[in-house]
This record gives C-alpha cells, structure tokens and sequence, in this order.
C-alpha cells in the first residue's frame, strides 16, 4: 500500500534538477571518495541547494571525509534535521555514538532509518 508521503514526495522531486547515485555492492571501492568532492562542485555550478545523503550503515565515513566528525542531527516533531555547514548532509555516522560503533540493523529498522533519511533530504529541495 503506497505511503500518503509518496504523491508529495514525488511532486518535489520533479523540482529537481540533478541527482547522482553513488552504488555498489560491495564496500571499500571509493564511494564516499568520489562524492565528497563532487558535492561542493555542484554548488560551485550555481546550485544553492546541494545534499549529500551517506546511507552507508556498514562504514558511514562522510562525517569524517567532510570536516564533520562530532556533529549531531537533531530531532524535532518533523523529524530529523540534517547538519548544515556549505550543504545539508545526513549520514548514518551522525547517529552513532562514536565512530568505532557497530550498527547491526535489519529490516524494519534499515528500512525505516532509510525512509526517514529520504524524507529529510527532499524536506530540502
């Protein structure tokens, strides 16, 4: 059954302009390498709104590759709020409370920290 947040999740989207997926199946093959640096050059395009979005629950090194360690999301009744420094960033690392943290979710859990993530960045847009 479709989720009421999917008709207005699809609407703003249409607005935007770019998206770049970074995917693999397998870990350590430079992922997060290649879009740190790609994220500020999109702003440095024009674009004034840039998100990088790090759903890595086995390895999440996008606070650390970004100057970001130590950093916090914060909750609210609208959720998640991203941190902000020259683009909003939400990663799985802001979550844990040190880096050497494993994280063991599965199921409901992994999907719902993935749909909360999706929400927060189209929030953004």
């Amino acid at each position: 059954m479709p989720q009421p947040e999917a008709a207005e999740l699809r609407e703003r989207l249409r607005a935007v302009k770019h998206t770049i997926l970074v995917l693999s199946g397998k870990g350590g093959v430079g992922k997060s390498t290649f879009s740190c640096p790609r994220a500020p050059a999109r702003r440095h395009t024009g674009n004034n709104q840039v998100a990088l979005l790090d759903i890595d629950i086995c390895g999440p090194s996008i606070p650390k590759m970004m100057g970001l360690e130590g950093e916090q999301v914060h909750q609210s009744g609208s959720g998640w709020s991203p941190v902000v420094s020259w683009c909003s960033v939400m990663s799985v690392g802001f979550l844990l409370s040190s880096p050497d943290d494993a994280v063991i979710w599965r199921g409901p859990k992994k999907n719902g920290t993935y749909q909360a993530f999706s929400t927060i960045i189209y929030k953004l847009i």
